[in-house]
């Protein structure tokens, strides 16, 4: 006898399959919370050269447009594939989110959230605002963690 699906949980699409924080690994405690600029698992170089957009953009997520659940499995999925790929650096756009609603900037503010989940954070070096001519605000650069 199968048991009934849960319901899906706010601001969850119906219907999708939602991605689930996986078990904390045996080297979570090392690796900190990642703040926009700071350098946690890096050395003070990498980091200013990522704040500077000194580091090569190697692919892009754009999440314009996209639903809050929508955006979150797009972010889970290019980071995972571009880690796999050997991919160092990824502009992902958000956008500003001043349109006036009632939420401004949304995505905005929680893909820092969702690059610190243990889904993903295992791939995630550093992230930092980009420069205007990338986005600015409304754009994040996000260090992924080489292949050994």
């Amino acid at each position: 006898m199968a048991t009934p699906a849960a319901p899906p949980a706010a601001g969850e699409a119906p219907g999708a399959s939602p991605i689930r924080p996986s078990p904390p690994g045996p080297d979570a405690r090392r690796r900190g919370r990642l703040d926009a600029g700071a350098a946690v698992d890096v050395d003070a170089r990498t980091a200013e050269r990522l704040k500077r957009g000194r580091v090569p953009i190697d692919g892009r997520l754009d999440l314009h447009g996209l639903t809050q659940a929508e955006a979150h499995v797009a972010l889970v999925g290019a980071v995972r594939s571009g880690a796999a790929q050997g991919r160092r650096c990824l502009l992902v756009i958000t956008g500003r989110g001043d349109w006036g609603g009632t939420e401004r900037g949304v995505l905005r503010r929680m893909v820092p959230r969702w690059l610190n989940e243990p889904a993903i954070r295992p791939h995630v070096l550093a992230f930092a605002e980009a420069q205007p001519r990338d986005g600015g605000g409304g754009a994040l650069y996000v260090l992924l963690r080489r292949r050994r």
